[in-house]
């Protein structure tokens, strides 16, 4: 049995990675480290409250069972973070010192919510793409004995959306048939899903590669055509 450990379990992503490890029975222990404690609830579920993001990752060498497998779905808000330099240091330095960490502590995959788009044509430009290649390229460095890059489009679902307005059109897409919604947007459910799923291929074997980019159509595959409860 495997020990899963997710940061960012609060959020729109995060919540969902969360729930699928305590729906599996893949995994017998789930620990979080956030900001506030996550609402779900299980018997083998260790939930751990610390306010600075700095100390995250150093607190994974100290949890038990040690876990060997690490989600990371740490995001924010340039707005709610209060300014572009804030968004880098949650969004870019504290995922990369999470990573290192994680390394260190002898975690064989680790598993990034990553976005798409972020290496487009344009996304030199662009601070946000610039964190997420960041993290991405760093995580690669690192030789994770697997390392999962998830890499989807606009997330729909959330309770409180983030874009209210364009996650609104993306969310009525499938209106014009679920293929057009597929190739922009992703329900928040399904991201979740094809993490923990994509983090199990691993463990067992079956990734592609050692270093594995899941976008935007592998991740509806591995989330909702191809998801076994």
């Amino acid at each position: 049995m495997t020990t899963a450990a997710v940061f960012g379990c609060t959020g729109a992503v995060g919540s969902q990675i969360l729930a699928t490890l305590l729906a599996t029975d893949a995994y017998s222990s789930v620990k979080t480290v956030s900001r506030r404690l996550p609402n779900a609830q299980s018997p083998k579920l260790q939930a751990l409250e610390e306010g600075e993001i700095s100390k995250w990752g150093g607190m994974i060498s100290s949890l038990s069972p040690k876990p060997s497998v690490v989600f990371n779905a740490v995001g924010t808000t340039r707005a709610t973070a209060g300014g572009l330099q804030n968004q880098w240091k949650i969004d870019h330095d504290s995922c990369i010192e999470n990573a290192k960490a994680a390394k260190e502590a002898g975690v064989k995959t680790y598993v990034f919510i990553s976005s798409g788009g972020t290496r487009g044509l344009l996304s030199s430009y662009v601070p946000y793409s610039k964190m997420k290649v960041g993290v991405e390229d760093a995580i690669k460095e690192l030789g994770f004995e697997h390392a999962i890059i998830l890499r989807p489009g606009m997330i729909l679902g959330r309770e409180k959306p983030k874009a209210p307005f364009m996650e609104s059109i993306f969310a009525n897409l499938n209106k014009l048939g679920q293929g057009v919604q597929d190739k922009f947007g992703v329900d928040q459910t399904i991201i979740g899903r094809a993490a923990v799923a994509a983090a199990r291929m691993a463990e067992e074997g079956k990734a592609p590669s050692k270093y594995w980019v899941v976008e935007q159509a592998d991740i509806l595959k591995l989330g909702r055509d191809e998801w076994k409860e």
